[in-house]
């Protein structure tokens, strides 16, 4: 989205006299002269960011927008320790593999002493990490027998989140996606076997689709998977994208088989910075072994006096939020993050009923997979689903309101996240707020705001051709 500006492009930022300092005005697109007084150039960046929305409202974000003030004063106290930085920085490094050990354990790894893993930036980089993985294990395959590695593709349903469009689109692997149907509103096991082929670098998972919070079914599509082989010998990975579930399913669902119990799956990557419960931005991408991580992605680097593995797209980086993760893990422990995302459940289904009740709405989900649910607006009603998303926004709520994508266009849905902080008190204050928009929507004579006025963006969408 382009930044507001004022008409005139020439119009400098004015700094009130009441600041209580020279210059009067400074420029907005260019270095001035001499600087400011530094509580000068505070005061003016501190205005304009109060025009940003409340992110403890933004209903919309799985990012985490609460943290305990001792997370906090963590990660100000690490502001200047660069995480790539090993050899200077030992002790966080330390802790990076200990999360990485205890991830590992949760997940259960074969052996969490032996899995391979790494912070990232979220879980974009992880996931492209672990499309990496398959691309290069795929390629050595075909290239120990003697077979063409030139059309790569990948499986997945067309809910993935934007990162794995962009995963294909850069590292050239055709992206097969499996669109909706019905109501299946995600990847099928049945489906997802049917596009495999001897290409196939792996599928992709997702244990918690962004567009309605449900789980895919990842037992089923590994058991499908052994099939496929059993019939054609065919060997398909599967990475599973826990952006969000990786750090529900464990616990709040531990009987559900997903993770490296099952033999298939090669890789699975999360999002601390979402129900890791860390301020953004860090992610994790683990392998369940050697084998699954190609050794010839991994650099061996010489810095600043000491040699390291790396295998992040990214280099220098903060190391705060590896620390806050470090942190929550000391801090929750299992029985502390089954409190808290449990909790962040209970208001989720507990909304979701209450949303439902007041009749203008039809649930897609309830919130008892992620904390997350979707609903839409019954057709006898004279208003739209963007009808309302701006109605809740004018309150201070962001409640998306969109379109899903291939097959079920026809769908237009809102959708809210509870992350941990938005309480029973704030999911009543929201409740209110929307019966209070749905007395003034009701007295409408049809819809007047479709998926144009709509400023959320989701899912997948090719780039223009070139």
């Amino acid at each position: 989205m382009q930044p507001t500006e004022p008409s005139d492009p020439d119009t400098p930022v004015a700094a009130n006299p009441v600041f209580g300092d020279e210059p009067i005005t400074v420029p907005r697109f260019e270095l001035s002269d001499g600087g400011l007084n530094p509580a000068v150039a505070y005061q003016i960046v501190h205005d304009e960011l109060m025009l940003d929305g409340n992110a403890r409202l933004n209903l919309a974000t799985f990012v985490t927008t609460w943290e305990e003030p001792l997370a906090r004063r963590l990660m100000a106290e690490s502001f200047d320790k660069n995480m790539i930085d090993k050899d200077e920085y030992p002790r966080t490094a330390d802790l990076e593999q200990r999360c990485i050990r205890m991830l590992g354990d949760l997940w259960h790894a074969p052996d969490p002493s032996a899995v391979l893993g790494c912070s990232t930036t979220g879980s974009s980089e992880a996931c492209m990490l672990g499309g990496l993985a398959l691309k290069r294990r795929w390629q050595h395959r075909r290239r120990a027998a003697g077979l063409s590695t030139e059309k790569p593709n990948i499986v997945m349903g067309i809910n993935v989140q934007i990162c794995w469009d962009k995963f294909a689109n850069y590292w050239d692997v055709e992206p097969r996606l499996v669109p909706m149907d019905g109501h299946r509103l995600h990847l099928g096991a049945a489906e997802a076997a049917a596009l495999c082929d001897e290409n196939t670098i792996g599928v992709v998972a997702v244990l918690g689709s962004t567009f309605d919070g449900s789980y895919e079914p990842v037992a089923e599509i590994c058991a499908a998977l052994d099939a496929l082989e059993q019939r054609t010998g065919l060997d398909i990975p599967v990475h599973v994208d826990g952006a969000s579930g990786a750090m529900i399913a464990p616990f709040c669902d531990p009987d559900l088989v997903w993770d490296f119990r099952l033999p298939r799956v090669a890789s699975i990557n999360t999002s601390g910075h979402k129900y890791g419960l860390v301020y953004p931005g860090v992610g994790w991408a683990l392998w369940r072994d050697a084998d699954a991580l190609p050794d010839d992605l991994v650099f061996k680097v010489n810095y600043l006096g000491g040699e390291m593995p790396t295998f992040a797209l990214n280099f220098s980086r903060p190391g705060g939020q590896v620390i806050a993760q470090y942190y929550q893990f000391l801090r929750l422990g299992r029985r502390g993050y089954r409190r808290v995302q449990q909790t962040c459940r209970d208001v989720a289904t507990s909304l979701s009923a209450k949303i439902a009740a007041l009749g203008p709405f039809t649930l897609l989900t309830d919130g008892s997979e992620l904390p997350v649910f979707a609903f839409t607006v019954r057709p006898d009603q004279p208003f739209s689903a963007f009808d309302v998303s701006a109605a809740l926004r004018e309150r201070g709520w962001l409640v998306p309101a969109y379109t899903f994508p291939k097959n079920r266009e026809d769908i237009a849905a809102l959708r809210i996240v509870v992350r941990n902080g938005f309480s029973h008190d704030l999911a009543g204050l929201l409740l209110d707020d929307l019966g209070r928009a749905l007395e003034t929507l009701g007295r409408q004579t049809g819809p007047q705001r479709g998926p144009e006025t709509a400023g959320f963006a989701h899912g997948t969408e090719k780039p223009p051709a070139r």
